[in-house]
């Protein structure tokens, strides 16, 4: 008998929840017990559109509800450092959206809560915990592609027209905020370590970067580009080149399940070398990383398959060197 599932609790109705909700249903290791909503009727219908079985007319209801364990956070990026820290302060553990703030310094104070609190604080990449990351991390680590040199991930897609959250400056918008996290992430968690310098160039509008393109710089040597936009046909590849062959994946949150999920793999350096399809199973990336983390809540498992507290305090500090570089057209220095 393994231990009890995990009673989640969702702050706000964001349109990620219904995914987020769907995608952990078939699982008997998380449950999604309550949603919140500012609103009784909005959380009501909520509710009741997703099937869950109950509802708090505020954050704060929920947060004081002896019957959670823990908070999904999909609220707003601008919002994520508050209501995380208080859900840790109410003794919750924390699956927050990415990115899981908007500035390094909100972080480190995140992070802080989680542990003054004895609680678990994740940020949510759904793609960490897919196979095909798990596999694509395995070949790195075994050697197979030699020392990396650089690296190239982009991810964009054609926001639809009408009021959008993502273009809202005072609620930290942009496509780097937004589709610009999953390539610097990727981009991270595969050179563990934090750049040392970044220079960024974007497109404006509305106060928002609408496409950003970035070099990111690595004592190590490696050099990485990250690429976003909100104004592309969608799509989401990496390339990882290194002394001893390459590697291809669309890092995807939720492969399509009626096929395998690929990487192409190509050992050597000869240009006449071919790839390798290497196929995996492709699951929901929801499930995948809900999963991951009711394994680490419970204690069944000490490992998680996300970003380390370590990897996203980096993360959050490259996002806003990046920013920082694109509004002034000045490369940033990072702190070491």
């Amino acid at each position: 008998m393994g231990p009890p599932a995990l009673r989640v609790g969702i702050l706000g109705a964001a349109n990620i929840a219904r995914g987020f909700i769907a995608g952990v249903k078939p699982s008997t290791r998380i449950v999604v017990a309550a949603v919140a909503s500012r609103s009784s009727d909005k959380a009501e219908r909520f509710a009741r559109e997703t099937g869950v079985a109950r509802f708090h007319s505020s954050y704060e209801a929920l947060l004081a509800d002896p019957a959670i364990d823990a908070v999904y956070n999909p609220l707003p990026n601008s919002m994520h450092a508050e209501w995380s820290i208080r859900a840790c302060e109410a003794g919750k553990h924390v699956l927050c959206e990415k990115p899981l703030c908007a500035s390094a310094a909100e972080a480190h104070a995140m992070f802080e809560a989680a542990r003054r609190n004895g609680v678990h604080l994740v940020e949510g990449f759904p793609y960490r915990a897919q196979p095909q990351t798990l596999k694509l991390l395995e070949i790195i680590d075994s050697g197979d592609i030699g020392k990396l040199q650089l690296i190239q991930a982009s991810f964009g897609f054609t926001l639809a027209a009408g009021p959008n959250i993502r273009l809202d400056a005072g609620l930290a918008g942009g496509s780097l905020m937004d589709a610009g996290t999953y390539p610097v992430s990727l981009i991270r968690m595969v050179s563990k370590e934090r750049p040392a310098r970044v220079q960024a160039v974007a497109r404006w509008a509305s106060g928002v970067d609408h496409a950003l393109a970035a070099t990111l710089e690595f004592e190590s040597g490696l050099l990485a580009q990250a690429t976003c936009s909100f104004s592309t046909s969608a799509h989401r590849q990496a390339l990882i080149a290194g002394t001893g062959g390459v590697i291809q994946t669309p890092f995807l949150n939720h492969p399509p399940l009626d096929r395998p999920a690929e990487l192409l793999v190509k050992r050597g350096t000869g240009a006449n070398k071919d790839f390798e399809r290497i196929q995996v199973p492709a699951v929901n990336g929801f499930l995948a990383e809900a999963e991951s983390f009711a394994a680490l809540v419970r204690g069944s498992s000490p490992d998680w398959d996300g970003a380390s507290p370590e990897e996203s305090i980096d993360i959050a500090m490259t996002l806003e060197g990046i920013l920082r570089s694109a509004r002034t057209g000045q490369p940033v220095t990072l702190p070491r």
